[in-house]
């Protein structure tokens, strides 16, 4: 993750926000102070949210966990979305 200092940020930080997005590479931002902050995109934190959200339930994170091995193993088939 990349770590840059307040004023190199805030002097570039239209281009930062473009980095951010396009890469969707986090940024820490640092402080004097120690108030530090990480600035990442729009879409990541809503992913992050998300995966947050569905892990929240100790049930559905074992049901997710779950679907993944079994797709590790060779399990699971390939559909078309049209046929869903």
């Amino acid at each position: 993750m990349q770590v840059l200092p307040y004023s190199r940020a805030r002097q570039g930080f239209a281009e930062l926000m473009k980095s951010v997005n396009a890469n969707h590479t986090p940024i820490h931002v640092t402080q004097k102070s120690g108030d530090d902050v990480v600035i990442i995109s729009k879409a990541d934190f809503d992913a992050l949210e998300e995966t947050m959200h569905l892990l929240s339930s100790p049930a559905n994170a074992q049901r997710l966990n779950d679907s993944i091995f079994e797709l590790e193993a060779g399990g699971g088939s390939e559909h078309d979305l049209a046929d869903i």
